[in-house]
């Protein structure tokens, strides 16, 4: 679903700062119906990673492959949903106004637009409010309207930048709950956060970057086992501080 072959990716020098590496010839794969979560410190290159992915940048070097064709065909966009880490909605329209806008993108019908956006609204517990303006919405709110904007189209492939982001505890358990629930459907979600706890529960496998180099690809116990340790989160920390120690 996802490949990535030797990508490189430099950022030009502006005004004040020097042209530097964000990604140093990054491989990674992710298959079909699985789960991999994208982990690692600020400045390591998982948003780099994400906007690649999406073609909001192109690499430098490499390729990238995605849905067994390039991310720069709008066709293949439409069979992606996109959580991006911040919610950024023009302050006038509701949430039933983005979402009828996203669908559209999608080529949906309206019928199925209307359809999709209940069932979805009324899983993210915002039916009642689907036609409150979004600038009144909490953190929380904007985040569930986002993944119902993710959700609208039934893509294939997931691509969530830090879900949790924004979310109380009965939020984040429910959001929790909901990405089990895509994984039992057979979605394809590229998963990325700091809260390494849920990184654990939800992935089959972990990409680990540091300063734009990968360190590690593989299962969260084979981390863990790989640093000596008894658990992954334990592994994970073991890992970046013995990689920054010997920098």
């Amino acid at each position: 679903m996802i490949v990535l072959t030797s990508v490189s990716k430099i950022y030009s020098a502006e005004l004040g700062t020097k042209a530097h590496p964000v990604l140093i010839d990054i491989s990674f794969s992710l298959l079909k119906g699985k789960t991999l979560g994208l982990i690692g410190a600020n400045g390591a290159g998982k948003s780099t990673c994400i906007k690649l992915v999406m073609d909001f940048i192109r690499p430098d070097n490499g390729t990238i492959s995605v849905l067994g064709t390039t991310p720069k065909n709008p066709k293949t966009r439409r069979r992606i949903g996109y959580l991006p880490e911040t919610a950024n909605f023009p302050a006038n329209l509701t949430a039933l106004d983005m979402l009828r806008f996203a669908g559209a993108t999608c080529s949906m019908s309206a019928a199925a637009i209307e359809s999709a956006s209940e069932k979805w609204l009324r899983r993210l517990a915002l039916w009642e409010d689907r036609r409150r303006p979004l600038r009144n919405y909490s953190k929380g709110m904007q985040q569930r309207a986002n993944f119902a904007i993710a959700l609208l189209n039934d893509p294939e492939l997931l691509i969530l930048d830090e879900p949790m982001s924004g979310l109380d505890p009965i939020g984040r358990a429910d959001i929790l709950s909901l990405i089990l629930e895509l994984q039992g459907q057979g979605k394809t979600i590229l998963f990325c956060s700091h809260i390494l706890e849920d990184v654990d529960r939800l992935v089959d496998n972990v990409l680990v970057l540091h300063k734009g180099q990968k360190l590690f690809e593989g299962t969260p116990r084979a981390l863990a086992t790989q640093q000596g340790c008894t658990n992954f989160v334990e592994g994970y920390l073991s890992l970046v501080q013995g990689e920054a120690h010997n920098a």
